[in-house]
């Protein structure tokens, strides 16, 4: 997936993170959130819920795919998650 990746920190506001999503999401169909730490992913996991809703008016069914990743840092490697964002494919 070549989506956007928006990064979240601890201190990210999941409403902001939210309205990126959610505009990301109605221009590209998708959007990739990335987290490195507890409170990131904490900050990520109440954005993706939030974005949900604002989606919806749209007829947007948001679904997410979590996934591992590392990246390499002054510290070392760490290891963070990666959320794939993309509309449910319509039920026939």
């Amino acid at each position: 997936m070549d989506n956007e990746v928006l990064k979240v920190s601890g201190q990210s506001s999941p409403k902001l993170v939210a309205g990126a999503i959610a505009s990301v999401v109605r221009r590209d169909g998708g959007v990739s959130v990335q987290a490195v730490g507890a409170g990131a992913v904490n900050q990520a996991v109440k954005a993706i819920a939030i974005a949900r809703d604002y989606v919806a008016p749209n007829g947007i069914d948001l679904v997410s795919m979590p996934a591992f990743f590392k990246i390499d840092t002054d510290d070392g490697i760490k290891t963070g998650i990666r959320f794939f964002l993309e509309p449910r494919a319509p039920q026939p």
